[in-house]
């Protein structure tokens, strides 16, 4: 039997690492790569980290959502994260949804 890649598939492919250049971008505009970085530690944790901390806990997107918004501090040290009024609702879901996807 062969198998056949429809072209709605092959095209959600394609465009996965668009989505992901797209919010890596996003962070980059609004000054979250200042603090972080996707592998490493900078003045925050890295991205991966995060997500490694956060994975299977449903609970965490909104919290991290608020966090990036309002600031936060006290889960990765003694710096706090200042709040980020540049930062509206639906852009910071996209954020903590990349954030937690890597």
């Amino acid at each position: 039997m062969k198998r056949c890649v429809t072209p709605l598939l092959l095209a959600a492919c394609m465009l996965m690492p668009l989505v992901s250049m797209a919010d890596q971008a996003l962070a980059a505009a609004k000054n979250c790569l200042a603090c972080h970085n996707i592998d490493r530690k900078v003045v925050g944790p890295a991205y991966k980290d995060v997500a490694a901390k956060y994975r299977g806990d449903k609970t965490a997107p909104a919290r991290l959502v608020a966090k990036v918004m309002g600031g936060g501090g006290g889960v990765w040290g003694v710096v706090k994260m200042p709040s980020n009024p540049q930062v509206n609702e639906a852009e910071a879901t996209r954020l903590v949804a990349w954030i937690l996807s890597q």
